[in-house]
């Protein structure tokens, strides 16, 4: 069977999924690493143990008579740098982006290149430490200066997962677009600083093509360049969908993505967590965060622990009219203090005593969270596009998707079902079909 082959890694689970021509899934495979820490005692992905999985699953593939691999792609998670000496082996570990960024240091770079919120501004990216994986490289190289003499080349992660299963060396605008603080979308080159300081010396080249031929013995496979898989996500609907639109990608994050917006960011814009993208092909898409499913699971918790109940009791808690239109306190928010459309930090806490039963406090709670959401997707133009899409684990939850169609009745708004969007982007980006349609995994929501 001819099949691409996709390598999805994300922070919990590495997966593998194989698609058919007609972009079914018809294998897969996902497994959980444990972690390891860095020199600091700081958590981190165990790069060796990483490196060792994808090589042995992909010789297994390669070998398997069950299929003939005719493309193979990447996507995963974004950030995170690795840096390959001069016998392209890893010389450091794989840095966690949430690792603190030292202070010191940080006033070092502002104190050399300038004002943060220009910087935020011609970068598209926030102030938001190592989550900027340009400022990973300049923190090594004033940290470890005699590691970072020895780098030959730095790859973001989807692209030395690439890289062990072709050999190839490159770059790629999602990952260099994706709140890196290297990129200057002003310029649409590496940012001053990035040249000043000879990092883009150390980052593979860029190249304008989608695709190249990996040789295995003597079959050729089309192969990507890797994606960052927030990015990737977004290919089948910009593939599929010909009138503006934005996506919400929910899950911890929820990232809602408007490729249509061609407006600069505003300072307003960068303090309430707007950033840019790139896409594969190079062009700009403005974006929000909201930290909806960590703020869903926190509150969740606290209902299920006051009223006694199973924690995943929301799961069967069907839309009520009545519910919401009840009074009841204003929500206040516990995980989302720096980031969001309120980032100040809140001191006051969401009163569940207030309600009578679970199912009452978790309909406020979905209604406290997309109110929030509302004013992340008025800071990246929602009523410039006709219709929204919801992607991920809050495309299945009633609440959340009618609320959203109440609100935008002049939208058209759909929920769909597409558990591996992020996968099936990697697939369809390095394949090129010429046409891509949803078949059944897409339904318009009605407030």
């Amino acid at each position: 069977m001819k099949v691409t082959a996709v390598f999805d890694i994300g922070r919990t689970n590495k997966k593998y999924i194989l698609f058919d021509e007609k972009y079914q899934i018809i294998d897969e495979f996902s497994e959980s690493l444990p972690e390891t820490t860095d020199e600091d005692g700081f958590p981190t992905e165990d790069i060796e143990l990483l490196t060792k999985w994808v090589q042995d699953r992909w010789a297994i593939l390669l070998e398997d008579p069950r299929y003939d691999i005719k493309a193979v792609n990447v996507a995963a998670y974004g950030a995170s740098l690795v840096h390959l000496d001069a016998s392209n082996k890893p010389l450091t570990p794989l840095y966690s982006y949430l690792k603190p960024f030292p202070e010191n240091l940080l006033k070092q770079f502002y104190s050399t290149y300038g004002d943060p919120t220009r910087l935020s501004l011609q970068t598209g990216s926030p102030a938001m430490g190592m989550l900027n994986s340009g400022m990973q490289l300049y923190w090594l190289k004033y940290t470890y200066p005699d590691i970072y003499k020895q780098i030959a080349t730095t790859l973001h992660l989807p692209q030395y997962i690439l890289y062990l299963l072709t050999g190839r060396k490159v770059s790629d605008y999602t990952s260099l677009g994706c709140h890196t603080a290297l990129w200057s979308f002003e310029m649409w080159d590496y940012h001053d600083w990035v040249k000043d300081e000879g990092i883009h010396k150390k980052l593979a080249p860029v190249l304008a093509s989608s695709s190249f031929i990996y040789r295995h013995h003597d079959k050729g496979i089309q192969s990507g360049f890797g994606l960052h898989d927030s990015s990737s996500a977004l290919i089948p609907y910009r593939m599929a969908v010909k009138k503006p639109f934005v996506l919400l990608s929910t899950g911890t994050w929820c990232i809602n993505f408007n490729s249509f917006a061609s407006k600069p960011m505003t300072s307003y814009q960068l303090e309430r967590d707007c950033m840019n993208y790139l896409t594969p092909e190079g062009s700009g898409v403005t974006a929000s965060r909201l930290f909806l499913g960590r703020e869903h699971d926190y509150q969740v918790a606290r209902i299920a622990e006051y009223f006694r109940v199973d924690p995943d009791f929301y799961k069967g808690v069907a839309y009520d009219e009545e519910i919401l239109n009840a009074d009841t306190p204003r929500f206040y928010t516990a995980c989302m203090t720096g980031n969001g459309p309120f980032p100040e930090p809140n001191t006051q806490e969401w009163q569940i005593s207030a309600f009578a039963t679970a199912e009452s406090a978790y309909h406020h709670l979905i209604k406290g969270l997309t109110e929030l959401l509302f004013v992340s997707l008025d800071l990246i133009g929602i009523n410039d596009v006709q219709a929204i899409y919801i992607d991920g684990g809050f495309a299945r939850n009633e609440i959340f998707a009618r609320l959203i169609a109440r609100n935008y009745p002049n939208h058209t708004v759909y929920a769909t079902d597409l558990p591996y969007a992020t996968s099936l982007g990697a697939a369809l980006h390095v394949t090129r079909p010429q046409t891509f349609e949803f078949s059944k995994e897409i339904y318009e929501i009605k407030a």
